[in-house]
């Protein structure tokens, strides 16, 4: 309520009940980042360079995407992407988290339904309630978080669904799904968008891209990222890749200038440095064995499957024992109240060196 006693204007109604995301907090910078996923050393070499010879001509001159897209399409082209894909293939976006807002406000009307699983990427919830959709979530099963192939297939042959979201492999348990079933469920649902969240596929090498055949399944849509492999969380900038139709119509509502000439500039820099890539993807694999084997040795109950993370359950409370790392510099995230994995918490992984750190310090504080 203001001074004369009026009150602002009240939102949508679905808004009104949203509650939003939990992003990362302030003062992490001078931290151990293993909370988020992000790369945790930082980007090329040739990325920094670019960022630093941004001039003022450019950042006073609206962003302008010529080359982009076919960076992206040649990279993934390198990467093991099927021959045959376009620039119009490619849609760009302020991070993907703006992608899946695109995704869910271009196909999601009121009343609709969306398919997933849980637990699951948090942002997917609100972007789904801010539209007024219903969300299914399907639990993974058992104490390894299977995908629950049969429920997904059962609700798809029961229902259409406007979309289907598969985060693969998954946040937070790192479920892993092979493409060809991802394809399988596309085919059977021809009216249903089914959505690949493939932020973490660098880490397990399940991509649908190899096979993806976007003219037979116009029905698929992947997402890609710079954040987690190239170092670029701090400048938001996502691909969509899928039929041009569909790369169209999410284009269709989001600004003109979504994407800032900075970021634009950063992945020119980050895409044709693949090789800094892939040496950071192979670090992170020697530090995730190593840190599975040093939980395995300690006794300590974890689950490790694919993405650059894990989940671990400690003897203390999830809250004491984040404090308790904190205070020595290094962030974990809790996965408290979250459907099947409530009390334990999600560490990313490093370096190895840093994830002897964090090992150090955890088998220390969690006694």
């Amino acid at each position: 309520m203001t001074s004369n006693g009026f009150v602002p204007p009240a939102a949508r109604a679905a808004v009104e009940q949203l509650q939003a995301y939990s992003a990362p907090l302030e003062g992490r910078r001078s931290m151990l980042r293993l909370d988020f996923n992000e790369n945790t050393i930082g980007p090329s070499p040739l990325v920094a360079e670019a960022v630093r010879g941004f001039s003022t001509e450019e950042i006073a001159v609206y962003p302008e995407y010529d080359g982009l897209r076919d960076a992206v399409v040649n990279n993934l082209l390198e990467t093991g992407c099927r021959p045959g894909l376009q620039p119009d293939q490619v849609g760009l976006f302020n991070g993907v988290d703006a992608a899946i807002h695109a995704v869910f406000h271009a196909y999601g009307d009121a009343g609709e339904r969306v398919l997933t699983t849980s637990p699951t990427f948090g942002y997917y919830s609100p972007c789904a309630r801010m539209q007024g959709m219903t969300m299914d979530s399907i639990p993974y099963e058992g104490e390894t978080f299977a995908f629950p192939l049969a429920a997904i297939r059962a609700s798809l042959q029961a229902t259409t669904p406007r979309l289907l979201l598969i985060c693969n492999p998954n946040n937070p348990t790192g479920t892993r799904l092979a493409p060809e079933t991802i394809f399988d469920l596309a085919a059977s649902a021809p009216q249903t968008l089914v959505v690949v969240d493939e932020l973490y596929e660098a880490f397990t090498g399940d991509s649908v891209l190899p096979m993806a055949d976007f003219s037979a399944t116009p029905n698929l849509l992947v997402f890609r990222s710079l954040s987690k492999t190239a170092g670029l969380a701090a400048l938001r900038i996502g691909f969509a890749i899928g039929h041009p139709d569909v790369i169209d119509r999410v284009g269709r509502v989001t600004g003109p200038y979504e994407v800032n000439s900075v970021a634009v500039a950063a992945a020119f820099a980050a895409l044709a440095d693949q090789s800094y890539v892939d040496a950071y993807v192979a670090e992170v694999l020697r530090a995730r064995d190593w840190t599975v084997e040093a939980l395995r040795s300690a006794g300590i109950r974890h689950h490790c499957d694919g993405g650059n993370y894990l989940l671990v359950w400690p003897e203390k409370p999830v809250a004491e024992l984040d404090a308790a790392l904190r205070g020595e510099g290094i962030l974990i995230r809790s996965m408290a109240g979250k459907t099947l994995i409530d009390g334990c918490f999600r560490v990313s992984i490093g370096t190895t060196s840093q994830m002897q750190r964090f090992m150090e310090a955890f088998l220390r504080l969690d006694q």
